[in-house]
């Protein structure tokens, strides 16, 4: 099944982010404590997360592949979903250990001017997980998967976090050590807002949370199809990256089984047309029976 197809092809999204992350985060420990660096120390212990997290959505995908069994009839799909949640309470964690060593250094502070190196290892580090990022953004985008778009959020978080870096050691170098703490702040509180975004997803997703704006545009598409009198009813809900959708219409009462049935099936055509990975589910209703409760 393709579905199965493309979430083992979202793995190579998580393992290249980790083995990014895992060559990242050493030589941004080890280069921040020999070049004095708290914001790139801070950049380093971030990617430390990001391998714990990238491993949870790898570990998602590869429960979600499981097919239906007697207890779990729509499948594994969701713990992609549940594992982007996971990946989101870690890196809050250590968004909160970043915050809290930067505002010790603020309190007690130790200027020592960070090496230039620092510097270096920064910016390039930027330019790298902004690739990845990219790369898996349009991965997440093809096989339309939460987890791997997770972890590109993450990759691109990351990014900005290390250009922020860059700049306040940059900063600490030309005359203000001080900002290298500062931007140490900075870089927690971007990994808190990354962690509260795929929170905030994640929960919306596992709590049957549904898009307005898809509600509206398959609506009007259901709409148009031909021998539909009215839409009575419309839902909608998102079970890892298969979207099932729930519809009851009114119909001619005069229609056969055969001419309702083609309704049915022409609604799933156009569905299917502009959504690939989805389910759906069609109720009929005479038409008369629609008035009348009117």
């Amino acid at each position: 099944m393709e579905l199965y197809t493309n979430l083992r092809e979202g793995e190579k999204g998580a393992w290249l982010s980790i083995g990014t992350y895992i060559i990242l985060s050493a030589l941004k420990l080890t280069i921040g404590y020999i070049g004095n660096s708290e914001a790139l120390k801070a950049d380093g212990l971030n990617n430390m997360t990001d391998i714990i997290a990238s491993f949870a959505v790898l570990i998602g995908l590869r429960i979600s592949q499981k097919p239906p069994d007697h207890n779990h009839h729509y499948g594994h799909l969701r713990a992609e979903t549940v594992a982007s949640l996971v990946a989101s309470f870690i890196m809050a964690t250590i968004g909160l250990q970043v915050l809290i060593n930067a505002g010790k250094n603020l309190l007690h502070p130790v200027y020592e001017t960070p090496s230039i190196w620092t510097a270096v290892v920064a910016g390039g580090s930027a330019v790298v997980m902004y690739m990845v990022y990219r790369y898996n953004l349009k991965l997440a985008n093809r096989i339309n998967s939460t987890a791997v778009k997770a972890v590109a959020y993450d990759n691109r978080s990351d990014a900005l976090v290390s250009i922020g870096a860059t700049i306040g050691i940059l900063t600490a170098i030309f005359g203000l050590p001080i900002l290298d703490s500062i931007t140490a702040i900075l870089v927690g509180v971007l990994i808190m807002k990354t962690a509260f975004t795929i929170f905030y997803e994640a929960v919306h997703t596992l709590t049957d949370g549904f898009n307005e704006e898809e509600v509206e545009t398959l609506s009007v598409l259901v709409e148009n199809v031909q021998g539909v009198l009215h839409l009575n009813d419309f839902k909608g809900r998102m079970h890892g990256n298969l979207m099932f959708v729930d519809l009851t219409i009114a119909v001619d009462p005069s229609l056969n089984v055969v001419e309702s049935h083609r309704i049915t099936e022409e609604i799933e055509k156009k569905i299917h047309n502009v959504k690939p990975f989805s389910e759906v589910f069609v109720h009929i209703e005479p038409y008369q029976l629609h008035l009348s409760e009117e």
